[in-house]
């Protein structure tokens, strides 16, 4: 691919570079319909890459590939729902205790703002209890993982393509950090290298074609940038015509 991969201005070249090659391998493997940044159908996710092979009469084959260039990033999208939820159980239970606790020891932080005691407020963090903050904050990122960390889990529940890649520096690759059902292209010397292999996911042939309308949007979006057409000159456009 000669053109340049479009990428926003907060984007870094060491993920604009994994984009590229994600998207050069694709067509390699024989995914001639290709595009980044690209919103998924099914779900609020946009892909880094994805890409459509046609197989004549039968349905095409979807891939999805994100990139990821340092193990935050990794580690951020790759949270389990369930174990999450059960943590998040167990410290909100831990988190009921000391409050039953801190009632019993320091009854003046109660509101008052009821004529009932038992529907009262109480200003817990008036104290500083240092348990207590060190509850309340795992219980903040626990609820915060719950809502924006599940994008692996998300595509593959949702059963957004048929296969779904993760791209990464060689350096980063650790087999343990690979979603379940993923594969893994490391990047080494200027190419990728397919490291395991991802699990097959059966999806409606509708789901497939909207995959491809999607890729044919951002493409279309993107060789509009290269053009420099904007949303004006097509509105001027349709208007002459």
């Amino acid at each position: 691919m000669d053109t340049r991969v479009g990428a926003s201005r907060s984007e870094t070249a060491a993920h604009r570079e994994l984009k590229r090659l994600a998207v050069l391998w694709a067509q390699a493997q024989g995914y001639s319909a290709c595009a980044v940044e690209v919103t998924l159908p099914k779900c609020r996710y946009r892909a880094d890459v994805a890409g459509y092979r046609a197989r004549g009469n039968a349905a095409g084959v979807t891939a999805i590939f994100e990139c990821k260039q340092v193990m935050s990033d990794l580690r951020r999208d790759n949270c389990c729902s369930s174990a999450t939820h059960k943590r998040l159980a167990a410290v909100q239970r831990r988190r009921e205790v000391l409050e039953r606790h801190l009632r019993v020891h320091y009854p003046t932080l109660r509101g008052g703002e009821s004529l009932f005691p038992e529907f009262d407020s109480h200003h817990f963090d008036a104290i500083q209890h240092r348990s207590y903050t060190r509850v309340l904050r795992e219980i903040a990122a626990l609820q915060n993982r719950i809502e924006d960390g599940t994008k692996f889990e998300c595509l593959t529940r949702y059963r957004c393509a048929n296969l779904f890649f993760l791209v990464l520096p060689n350096e980063l690759y650790r087999e343990a950090e690979v979603p379940l059902g993923w594969g893994a292209l490391a990047a080494h010397e200027g190419g990728l290298s397919l490291r395991r292999k991802p699990a097959w996911h059966d999806t409606a042939p509708e789901t497939g074609l909207r995959l491809l309308q999607r890729i044919a949007i951002a493409g279309t979006r993107h060789l509009n940038r290269q053009l420099e057409i904007t949303f004006d000159a097509i509105q001027e456009e349709r208007r002459r015509c």
